[in-house]
């Protein structure tokens, strides 16, 4: 089978794990420190996706990381299958968590002018969390979409 950049078990595949936790783990830190993120339920929402998506690809990254140290194959249907699952539903869950908090930011910062009003919401902090999270799920797109060709070519 031909290897797809990404793939489970390589070190483009590791690389993009990674990233993943990274990116995931910077969208939880910014929001974390805005101070109120907690009042808004979409946020709440866009923290418990992006700790989601933060543990597996973490789990997914140490999986690589002994797949490479050992010299072990993980394309086999099965593992691929599993994989295509978690992709797809974290996926699903950091795009729908995004665009919420997307929706909620777009509302307050343009629509109402609630930002600009008021100086106790860190308008910013939100906007560059919710930049992060899209980012994300960028990267766990292309995970899915790998792991889904992956799965076909069975």
């Amino acid at each position: 089978m031909k290897e797809l950049i990404g793939s489970p078990g390589t070190m483009s595949g590791l690389t993009l794990r990674i990233t993943q936790c990274a990116f995931a783990a910077a969208s939880i830190g910014v929001m974390v420190s805005a101070a109120g993120f907690s009042t808004y339920t979409a946020f709440c929402y866009l923290i418990a996706s992006m700790g989601l998506q933060l543990l597996w690809s973490f789990g997914l990254a140490c999986l690589d990381v002994y797949a490479l140290r050992r010299k072990r194959d993980l394309q086999n249907p099965v593992l691929v299958s599993l994989f295509v699952v978690g992709d797809w539903v974290t996926a699903m869950l950091s795009l729908a968590a995004a665009c919420s908090s997307a929706g909620v930011i777009v509302l307050y910062a343009r629509d109402l002018d609630f930002c600009r009003v008021q100086d106790h919401p860190p308008c910013r902090q939100f906007e560059i969390s919710i930049i992060l999270a899209f980012i994300t799920w960028v990267l766990i797109a292309m995970s899915s979409h790998v792991m889904f060709w992956m799965l076909a070519s069975f």
